[in-house]
């Protein structure tokens, strides 16, 4: 008994015989995709489709991606039931990320399901695949229908889940509530339900709701810090120091307490045992910046809203943020540069240009504001101007084979015929011989044959134009 027998028998014609080799090598390996393969064609070779779909069944129950195993039940279910035939399409098409041609099959399936089972199964998919693309009051209207049907189906409480979280994302925490307050009273009263709700009564401002349901200690200290009932939060929290030593929540919770009794550096202190947890987390910005504010610290709450927007890619408002701290204190490098990238990033280079400048007044010798400033002069056409900024990066690093080459081409724009053969003969000296030696040595040869005219310069192009109005 071999997979090598098989072979042989099926590439001899003899198939009975090689089916029944292959069976026997799946006895032994059950979760073999190929031998299943093999079985599944040669059930159809011998007209077994009912053993056929079987093994493609199976198949699929090991690799829910494979695009044969559906390809193959689709041939199987064509004459005989399209309802399985529409749920292998669809299937299909879910796998291929083909998502609105699956949803199309679903509905097919839909009409053709027979039993509640058929109904309920194929309405969930099709919820899940209107999620998928974004229409939400379908999905909704879907995950609804399959409770009418359903409510004693295993998938129910997924549903409700479900359903709380949509209501959740189109900020309706009321009907997400409602929604699991429907679940306990239709059966689905189970521990994730209510520990569900009573974050969601959190977000309600009802806190003593929240303290019914929940059995997290975190849950019920939160709920206390909400109602301003800091004492007894405060022992639970020393209560469960040891358990929850390493974890973010109880230091978040931590920092709540010593917020809401004024302990500022205390607070702040476990804010960053929090962030230790949670790298690069809005809520740490966020708390920074309320405890910032209750100081009178306005420039460290700017800052601290900036990132937090900035954490939730809202580039707009955090812009907004940092420009206001920009109010208070006008010399911070670090709060320039973040300006000046941020600028950069949202496609202003203009003003981002502006902060680089401004931070070489305060930094001479910075070179990244001196690179960004001479690459945005460039491209505006001020290669004078370039050609002074790369000059001031050449004094500093007067080996750079980068400024060197970037100034030769600066000089060349402007029409500075001595001083761009000055730096590409420079260039030439600092490359190793490869292509970029060899253009820099043809381009000497070139320049050294060719006659410049004067450029006006960038200021001068300017008060030429205006002098045509």
């Amino acid at each position: 008994m071999s997979i090598n027998i098989a072979e042989q028998l099926e590439d001899n014609e003899q198939y009975d015989k090689a089916y029944e080799e292959y069976k026997k090598v799946y006895a032994q390996k059950p979760k073999s995709i190929e031998v299943l393969e093999r079985l599944g064609h040669l059930a159809i070779m011998l007209d077994k489709k009912a053993d056929a779909e079987d093994y493609y069944s199976k198949i699929l129950e090991i690799d829910a991606t494979s695009v044969l195993a559906y390809e193959q039940l689709m041939d199987i279910y064509m004459h005989t039931d399209r309802y399985k035939y529409y749920i292998a399409r669809g299937n299909l098409h879910a796998v291929q990320q083909e998502l609105s041609h699956a949803i199309s099959d679903f509905k097919k399936a839909l009409n053709k399901a027979e039993t509640d089972a058929e109904i309920s199964s194929t309405r969930f998919i099709l919820a899940s695949l209107y999620e998928q693309v974004g229409k939400t009051n379908q999905a909704i209207d879907e995950y609804l229908r399959f409770l009418d049907i359903a409510n004693e189906h295993k998938l129910c409480e997924t549903v409700y889940l479900k359903l709380g979280q949509i209501y959740v994302n189109e900020n309706s925490i009321v009907s997400a509530i409602e929604t699991l307050e429907r679940a306990r009273a239709n059966g689905s009263d189970t521990n994730n339900i209510k520990e569900n709700l009573a974050q969601l009564y959190l977000r309600n401002n009802q806190p003593d709701k929240a303290r019914e349901l929940t059995q997290d200690n975190l849950v019920k200290i939160r709920s206390l810090l909400d109602e301003g009932d800091n004492q007894a939060a405060f022992k639970i929290l020393e209560l469960n120091k040891s358990n929850y030593k390493n974890n973010a929540k109880y230091h978040s919770l931590l920092a709540q307490y010593y917020f809401n009794t004024s302990e500022w550096e205390k607070s702040l202190l476990s804010v960053n045992e929090f962030e230790k947890f949670e790298k690069n987390s809005p809520l740490a910005y966020q708390m920074r910046a309320l405890i910032f504010e209750e100081q009178g610290h306005d420039f460290d709450a700017h800052i601290n809203w900036a990132k937090y927007n900035l954490a939730r890619k809202d580039k707009e408002v955090a812009l907004n943020e940092y420009l206001s701290a920009y109010q208070f204190k006008d010399n911070d490098i670090d709060l320039i540069r973040n300006i000046a990238e941020l600028l950069e990033d949202m496609g202003n280079k203009p003003q981002a240009a502006e902060f680089w400048e401004k931070l070489t007044i305060i930094e001479p010798d910075n070179k990244k504001a001196l690179e960004k400033i001479a690459g945005f002069r460039d491209n505006i056409g001020d290669y004078r101007g370039e050609s002074e900024v790369l000059e001031k990066l050449y004094a500093l690093d007067n080996k750079s084979a980068i400024t060197v080459k970037k100034l030769a081409k600066a000089y060349e724009k402007s029409k500075n015929k001595e001083k761009s053969l000055e730096f590409y003969n420079k260039f030439v000296s600092l490359s190793p011989v490869n292509e970029e030696y060899e253009q820099a040595k043809a381009k000497i040869k070139k320049l050294e044959a060719t006659e410049f005219e004067a450029d006006e310069g960038f200021i001068g192009k300017i008060m030429k134009l205006f002098s045509k109005v």
